[in-house]
């Protein structure tokens, strides 16, 4: 598959929401493939359609546990919170202090359009906040408490 460009801070097309997607059709199904290679290429945890230039509800996220594809996706359920530092493949080199909750419920379509439900906790849940916020046209640092700082990039070994 291809590693695509990922839309910086700036660029328009991140302020803007997203279509649902009816059918996963070949094309979603190479956009999926190539979300989840550029994400690993880029080191992230996730990343949201916008981010590669497509206004579709997609979404890929691997905190560790295996990758997810959300297709469509809903958070149905919160509890508790955490705040802590959040950074961003379309904001490269910063982060800053983000509140989230503690616990996400998220029901969404897998790439065969199968529906699901799964739950995180912790970093797995703020990966869902901040990639589905990315759907309807929002970055994290609208929800930044204080100032975004920078962040050393961590070089391969």
């Amino acid at each position: 598959m291809a590693i695509r460009q990922i839309r910086l801070e700036g660029d328009p097309i991140l302020g803007r929401p997203c279509r649902e997607i009816k059918e996963v059709t070949p094309r979603i199904r190479e956009l999926a493939q190539d979300m989840l290679d550029t994400m690993y290429q880029a080191g992230g945890v996730g990343l949201a359609g916008p981010q590669v230039g497509v206004l579709r509800r997609i979404a890929v996220i691997d905190v560790g546990e295996g990758p997810y594809v959300f297709i469509n996706p809903k958070i149905v359920e919160t509890s508790g919170e955490q705040v802590g530092d959040e950074g961003c493949l379309s904001v490269p080199g910063k982060a800053g202090r983000v509140r989230r909750p503690m616990h996400v419920k998220t029901q969404a379509f897998d790439i065969n359009m199968k529906p699901f439900i799964v739950e995180g906790d912790e970093l797995f849940a703020r990966a869902m906040c901040h990639e589905f916020d990315h759907l309807d046209g929002h970055l994290y640092i609208e929800k930044v408490e204080g100032s975004l700082h920078d962040v050393e990039m961590e070089e391969d070994e």
